[in-house]
């Protein structure tokens, strides 16, 4: 686990949520600066920080809200740190928790050095890896539909399906087979969720294949190469590693 351990004459932490945010300012020697409850504005915010622009570093728990204040920093060249949120609530976990001590508590991990980096996905990359990730919700979205079908199948003792119904080619004949309309309504209603879905899967990886050309197309050609890697596979690799650089040791990379 890597923590940040630069130096800085102001250091601020951010209990951040997604309509308020405790905002926790300190100075090398420990002494609070600042330390108010605020909405999440961005304006805000930096009138905060204003002041202390010279040498402050701004530190966030990875939470799914922290987009915004990563580009504001971003917007300004104010130092951003990013933090592991498992990592985080094993270190800094205590009995008295609330919005301000949490924030003071942020603010402290980095003036010690005992901050747990998360990576800041950049923000020219991150709206098409998020929108790759809702791909994974509809393919699993799909898959229990087919489940279901195969479930009715086993539960009414019929033959098994010989081909896959994730095809719409396959479906011919797939509701005829249940004797009751009632469960055959329910098996048409799943092959028709189906058949749309697939839509939507297949006009979503186009545009994400059209992208992640635009973005690196000669990483996602080399992961093409790959025996065994197809297109859904490239772009998952693509996306989720970003830059294999930022891993300095093989021992650093899991996926």
């Amino acid at each position: 686990m890597k923590f940040y351990s630069q130096q800085h004459r102001y250091y601020c932490g951010i209990d951040l949520h997604a309509r308020k945010m405790y905002v926790c300012i300190m100075d090398q020697k420990g002494k609070i600066r600042v330390h108010e409850n605020i909405k999440t504005d961005p304006q805000l915010l930096f009138e905060l920080v204003f002041p202390y622009l010279d040498d402050v570093v701004v530190g966030v728990e990875c939470v799914f809200c922290w987009y915004w204040v990563a580009d504001l920093c971003a917007v300004h060249q104010i130092d951003f740190v990013l933090g592991h949120a498992l990592y985080m609530k094993a270190i800094h976990g205590g009995k008295t928790k609330n919005d301000k001590v949490d924030s003071y508590k942020i603010a402290m991990l980095l003036k010690g050095g005992n901050f747990p980096v998360a990576y800041p996905y950049p923000a020219k990359w991150r709206a098409t890896r998020d929108l790759l990730r809702r791909r994974m919700y509809i393919s699993r979205r799909c898959a229990e539909l087919v489940a279901h079908i195969q479930n009715t199948n086993t539960q009414y003792n019929l033959p098994a399906f010989a081909k896959k119904l994730t095809r719409k080619h396959n479906h011919d004949g797939v509701a005829e087979r249940f004797d009751d309309p009632e469960v055959r309504k329910s098996v048409e209603v799943d092959l028709a969720m189906i058949e749309s879905l697939n839509q939507i899967l297949k006009q979503l990886e186009w545009h994400i294949e059209k992208t992640a050309r635009q973005h690196d197309y000669h990483t996602l050609y080399l992961l093409r190469s790959i025996p065994g890697v197809g297109q859904i596979l490239a772009l998952v690799i693509l996306y989720e590693i970003h830059d294999i650089r930022r891993f300095p040791r093989v021992q650093d990379f899991s996926f």
